[in-house]
């Protein structure tokens, strides 16, 4: 039923009609192709695969009782409930047995429950199996089976009351050897056996080349020796391995990819040349004049009385084809970036919940007549004369769209607002004027009923489903009850404000819940941060999976200010390794950067390795700016001007959406916005630059902006439970086993800083003798140190700038040495005494 679907999609999307099925125009399309449904028929037929097994195993011992019963069967007697029947599994059981072993195909009879059961467990998604390759091979199996039994067990099994082919092969048997005769049957029995086999795989082919020729077969290297004066030769060629062994001197000879040998033997009266094709590895023996050998003595080898063991060797030649054959295979076979998780399954949609009003606005026809009359009345009284007026119900809220009247003012419309929102005794009136690429104005009125957006309607729409984009972000339905979506990547960056309750981490929910269901863990990394500790606790499980965090031993999940200044640093470290591995690649962003490391382009020895996205999201963003002021705002500014084409994208969140929060460093950065209710037009204006979220109705209701006019969106629901739910698909899921490990942030701290703030165990356990190898050597540099005590960059850092502060070099200059300020071992001794003290 799967691949019915994924045919259906790939026809819908490359623009070609669908064939609907008697199901689909009947409205049971739904029901037919259903995993429950599925799983409910799968454990259906495996349970009756086990019961015509139970029943045909029985048959064997009853079989001879109840063979009168079954052949004569009266009326009333397969429902009789006098047990005359000896069968375990009763009437039905003595029936199906009779007709399965007796009737039809004997003991291979059994082939027929064991497909049924194959198909139960397709069904129940137990096993992905090619149902119509297993189809083909038990029916030929037991076609073949029945017979055979019939030619060579009849004989033998004479105490049962059936034959061990059945009636089918006991007939086919004594046709056959009717026409063809008794070696004419083996004969064709053996010819469909080794033909069927050879179908299944091709160690067939080799399984009977050895028992053809098992000496031949097996030798990898045979020699060819020539007696000389016997007047005989002995050749043995090996086709598999294309070798001829021969340790004489020979000319090797390479014209436009063609080899060709000079056999120096002289024993015949022609010599043989070989010539080896390199397209092909094939070697070929040609005819050609005798050549002479260069016999210091002018005898012939015949004549020496010795025998000549000839090698000829294509190793050179078969190392060139190799290299080219595998270069050709790397190039043409990307790598997977899933590797080695390929066996990781994306949550399934059974995992959000449905509801009964899922999307499906509620559609009040007295509703909408009495707001129209009221919209009509309230611009008539104002002197607003329009021509038509049309009505869109979306799940939150309905468009009335107005075409005014030829002369109408548009600024009178607008003002009107209030005056229409009293008249609709509605909350969250809002008119745009005019609808962009229309020329109507457009009033926005709040259904009386709402209907909710589930996240399971969004996630199984085929927009979603069949979406292209690098982070697709799932965030609702609009007025017109479409999916609307987003591409991060293209954002590339989101703020997220609105009033306490109106929906904010709810949203947040949804954009996570988008990405899990759309990348791997190895194509995305998450960095959260949560100062409220109790948000994102729910995504505890994938920690392992889809997290990222500085210190492997710490919580991923950030809820504390100071890690959130080192994580934010360690980010800008990670852009800026990023940004010199695309430097070195060619490369403009992380798309074109990741295509060429796939493609076999760029090599892992010089560091290049495969970039995941890396989405940070950070809630209550106002508590970390009053907490930690410039020194979270900097580095949160810096990713958001530059991470992009490297990949890192930020989302903030707050709900204190004031100019002090949202400061134009941090607007001039995010202009991906995303308002839910708030509860004054000042905050309206600092979170979209415009009016607007100060008039949605809240509970989800959200508008959208990013460098055009706002849409308004109801954001998907998705509650804690279908969360956790995810959470711990996700966590049972094979993959990582620990959140990936940003860099070391780079320390701002530089120049001689004095030595009693610092002891000797505040510092790295390396110090000392780091310390000695840079005063000794008078070498300040982070290469040295790594290449010396083989340590990675991160550590080889700190190091130096420990070293730094405590004054034993100098600033760091570009790309220069840095200056060693300490000069010999005593002033050295002198230092590192003091910080012992």
């Amino acid at each position: 039923m799967s691949t019915v679907k994924n045919n259906n999609k790939k026809a819908a999307k490359s623009g070609k009609k669908v064939k609907k099925t008697y199901a689909d125009v009947m409205g049971i399309g739904s029901v037919v192709h259903n995993e429950k449904v599925d799983f409910v028929v799968g454990l259906v037929f495996s349970s009756l695969a086990i019961y015509m097994m139970i029943a045909m195993v029985s048959y064997f011992f009853t079989g001879a009782y109840d063979q009168s019963l079954v052949i004569q069967l009266r009326p009333g007697e397969l429902i009789s409930s006098s047990h005359s029947f000896q069968n375990v599994c009763g009437s039905i059981g003595a029936l199906m047995s009779y007709i399965l072993v007796a009737r039809w195909f004997g003991i291979a009879a059994f082939f027929i429950p064991v497909f049924i059961m194959f198909c139960g467990l397709q069904l129940m998604g137990a096993y992905k199996v090619n149902l119509w390759k297993w189809f083909f091979s038990t029916a030929l199996t037991m076609v073949w089976m029945s017979v055979t039994f019939a030619k060579f067990l009849t004989p033998i099994m004479t105490d049962q009351v059936f034959y061990p082919g059945g009636d089918h092969g006991e007939n086919s048997r004594q046709f056959l050897e009717g026409v063809i005769g008794s070696p004419g049957l083996i004969a064709v029995l053996g010819i469909v056996a080794v033909a069927f086999l050879t179908f299944l795989t091709s160690e067939t082919i080799a399984f009977v080349r050895h028992l053809l020729n098992p000496i031949g077969y097996i030798t990898s290297k045979v020699k060819f020796s020539a007696e000389i004066g016997g007047g005989e030769s002995e050749d043995t060629w090996n086709n598999e391995s294309a070798s001829y062994e021969n340790p004489a001197a020979q000319t090797v000879s390479f014209n436009e990819g063609v080899a060709t040998f000079d056999q120096p033997d002289n024993t015949e009266d022609t010599a043989n040349r070989t010539m080896v094709d390199e397209e092909t590895g094939e070697i070929v023996l040609h005819d050609s004049e005798p050549e002479s050998v260069g016999n210091t003595s002018g005898k012939s080898e015949s004549e020496t009385g010795k025998d000549v063991e000839l090698v000829v060797e294509t190793g050179a030649k078969e190392e060139k084809a190799c290299g080219k054959n595998l270069t050709h295979y790397d190039l043409s076979t990307p790598i997977n970036p899933r590797e080695p998780f390929t066996a990781y399954k994306f949550p399934t949609l059974n995992l959000l919940k449905k509801y009964d009003n899922d999307s499906k606005p509620y559609i009040d026809k007295e509703e909408l007549i009495a707001n129209k009359k009221r919209i009509v009345e309230v611009l008539n009284s104002f002197g607003v004369q329009i021509r038509e007026i049309k009505a869109t119900v979306g799940p939150t809220i309905t468009l009335y769209e107005i075409t005014p009247a030829e002369g109408v003012r548009i600024s009178k419309i607008r003002n009107l607002e209030d005056d229409i929102a009293l008249s609709l005794a509605a909350l969250g009136i809002r008119i745009i004027a005019p609808i962009p690429g229309k020329g109507t104005i457009g009033i926005e009125v709040p259904n009386a009923k709402p209907a909710i957006v589930s996240m399971e309607s969004i996630l199984n729409s085929k927009k979603f489903q069949e979406s292209t984009m690098e982070l697709p972000i799932a965030l609702g339905k609009t007025i017109t009850n479409e999916v609307f979506m987003v591409d991060l990547a293209k954002q590339p960056h989101l703020l997220v404000a609105g009033a306490t309750g109106q929906g904010k981490s709810v949203g947040l929910n949804a954009i996570i819940t988008s990405l899990l269901y759309k990348k791997h863990p190895n194509e995305l990394k998450i960095v959260l941060v949560d100062p409220k500790k109790v948000e994102f606790s729910v995504y505890g499980p994938i920690a392992e999976h889809f997290m990222a965090s500085v210190d492997e031993d710490e919580d991923p999940i950030i809820t504390d200010v100071t890690k959130v200044v080192r994580t934010l640093k360690s980010l800008c470290t990670l852009m800026d390794t990023r940004y010199d591995l695309l430097k070195a690649a060619g490369a403009r962003n992380i798309k074109e950067y990741n295509q060429k490391f796939l493609s076999h382009k760029l090599n892992p020895e010089k560091g290049h390795e495969y970039m995941p996205y890396i989405v940070v999201i950070i809630d209550e963003f106002g508590d970390l700016i009053m907490t930690a002021g410039k020194e979270v705002e900097l580095p949160i500014a810096r990713i958001a001007q530059l991470a992009r084409a490297v990949g890192i994208h930020m989302i903030i969140a707050t709900q204190r959406p004031t100019t002090s929060i949202i400061t134009g460093n941090i607007k001039a950065n995010f202009p991906g916005r995303i308002a839910f209710r708030v509860g004054a037009i000042v905050d309206s204006r600092t979170i979209l630059d415009r009016p607007g979220a100060n008039q949605l109705v809240g509970r989800g209701d959200m508008l959208f902006l990013n460098g055009q006019e706002p849409t308004r969106v109801q954001c998907a629901f998705v509650d804690t439970p279908e969360v956790e739910d995810i959470a711990n698909y996700i966590a049972s899921q094979p993959g990582p086993l620990h959140p990936m490990e940003l860099p070391e942030p780079a320390t701002d701290e530089t120049g001689a800083g004095g030595v009693g703030d610092s002891s000797l165990a505040d510092l790295d356990p390396l110090f000392e003798e780091v310390a000695r190898f840079i005063v000794m050597s008078n070498q300040g540099s982070t290469s040295a140190i790594q290449r010396k005590f083989s340590i990675g960059y991160n550590r080889a850092g700190r190091l130096m700038d420990q070293i730094e502060r405590l004054g034993i070099v100098g600033a760091a200059q570009g790309s220069k040495p840095r200056e060693v300020l300490v000069t010999d071992e005593n002033s050295l001794d002198t230092l590192i005494a003091q910080l012992r003290q």
